[in-house]
């Protein structure tokens, strides 16, 4: 196991903010309406505040796992479980964070090629994204978290423009509200599992935080202004398209900046995806930079290899995930998936930890 980082790699406490809120508002955020509509319909944003509730709370027992670990999730799964055990349940949480890395830039060379270039090629695309990735990642993780803080600030002005359609919506598409069984909007809450991980990369990046229990709060804080992005998002798009409406169109934001009317520029969309990318970086990077750390904490492999390793894996992927129906799959398994890290493992690994140090203290 690799010692912990030194002052100079770490960041402040106050930085976790931007970490949490643009590794949760990526590419999902352009479609996510059209998802709940289909179980919540105008009641979606209930939906949100359920999910965005139980978010919090695993973000606290995220953290009082690393409190008393003192370290990221590799050592404490070798603590807890031993080094074979503990090492299994490491690399496939690698595994599940590639994964969500290959699924957020292939949702993201569909955008392109829906809204921008329908016959540019996946890989051509991924190979460049790819590259940028690799000029932040080896950069290390406080230049990740650098370009966290650039990529929030250019998420809100792109999502303030959604303020134009609103002076055409109408509130009472809004009600009436609690018209939903609560089966219905638990169901939708699930949709949104995946809009609100990403927070897991804490379970690797918390001793590159500089008195990282400080780091809390501010986890905490980021998560809740996703959670208002989120729901400004949703309640314009439930005033602006009648719910049937809205659960045909799979674009709602892209949709939305296309009636923006400005003197000076049309077809505002294509310049959203071009600057959309800059939202997604943060994402892909954090994905691989956990992904890698965890590697060279198991094997003690090199980042700079095994990122070359998983860039180039993360393209072939992309290249044969050719069609949108294998990209829906894989949002399918990846949901599933990130429902059991985040509702089942989390708080499993909580309770266990309690219980393994109860005893420990016992004897």
């Amino acid at each position: 196991m690799l010692p912990l980082p030194g002052e100079d790699k770490q960041v402040s406490p106050y930085l976790a903010f931007y970490v949490i809120v643009t590794v949760q508002v990526g590419v999902a955020i352009l479609s996510f309406e059209s998802n709940l509509v289909k179980d919540a319909g105008q009641d979606m944003w209930i939906s949100i505040l359920m999910a965005a509730t139980a978010t919090h709370v695993l973000i606290w027992m995220t953290y009082q796992i690393l409190n008393k670990g003192e370290n990221d999730i590799t050592v404490i799964h070798r603590q807890l479980f031993g080094k074979w055990i503990g090492g299994l349940l490491s690399f496939l949480f690698i595994i599940y964070l590639f994964m969500i890395f290959v699924l957020t830039l292939r949702t993201y060379i569909e955008v392109i090629q829906l809204w921008m270039f329908p016959q540019i090629q996946n890989w051509y695309v991924a190979l460049i994204i790819a590259a940028i990735v690799y000029l932040y990642v080896i950069g290390g993780f406080r230049v990740i978290v650098g370009l966290c803080v650039i990529s929030f600030f250019l998420t809100i002005p792109l999502l303030a423009l959604k303020i134009f359609p609103l002076k055409e919506g109408l509130i009472i598409y809004l009600f009436p509200v609690f018209d939903h069984h609560i089966v219905a909007l638990v169901e939708a809450a699930k949709t949104m599992a995946l809009n609100y991980s990403g927070f897991e990369v804490l379970l690797f990046c918390y001793p590159f935080f500089k008195q990282a229990p400080l780091s809390h709060k501010w986890a905490q804080l980021g998560s809740a202004a996703s959670t208002f992005i989120y729901l400004a998002a949703a309640l314009v798009s439930i005033m602006y398209f009648t719910k049937e409406h809205l659960a045909e169109v799979f674009w709602p934001t892209l949709t939305l900046w296309k009636i923006v009317d400005l003197p000076f520029m049309e077809r505002l969309e294509y310049l959203g995806v071009a600057l959309w990318l800059f939202v997604i970086l943060p994402n892909l990077c954090l994905y691989l930079w956990a992904a890698t750390r965890g590697l060279k904490q198991l094997f003690a492999i090199r980042q700079k290899k095994s990122l070359v390793f998983f860039l180039f894996l993360g393209v072939l992927f992309c290249a044969f995930l050719r069609e949108p129906a294998y990209t829906e799959r894989l949002l399918r398994f990846i949901n599933e998936a990130g429902l059991y890290v985040m509702y089942i493992y989390i708080p499993f690994l909580y309770v266990y930890q309690l219980i393994y140090h109860k005893l420990r203290g016992q004897r």
